[in-house]
């Protein structure tokens, strides 16, 4: 098993080398999930042909892969920053 100083990292924002046990570099976890929240019904949308929209939903379903469904509600990132990166992320990591 490799040791964790030998392992070559790369900052995932300007592909500076990143070497383990030097301090200069962060460790980021991204953890990103669709609103959980349950969807909003309204008195509309019974009227309407509900067995149609779940067929046509599970109709485009079917073109997706299995990792396409899975990102579309829950994904897990890890990435590297180096220092000077990881100033500029944490300050506005949208940007």
């Amino acid at each position: 098993m490799e040791d964790d100083a030998d392992l070559t990292l790369f900052c995932h924002r300007c592909g500076a080398q990143l070497t383990p046990g030097e301090g200069n570099f962060y460790l980021v976890r991204i953890l990103a999930v669709a609103d959980p929240s349950p969807p909003v019904i309204e008195e509309a949308d019974l009227a309407g042909d509900i067995e149609s929209e779940v067929d046509r939903l599970l109709a485009e379903m079917e073109q997706m892969s299995e990792q396409e469904l899975a990102d579309g509600v829950f994904r897990r990132l890890t990435i590297h920053l180096c220092a000077a990166c990881y100033k500029e992320w944490i300050e506005d990591p949208a940007g």
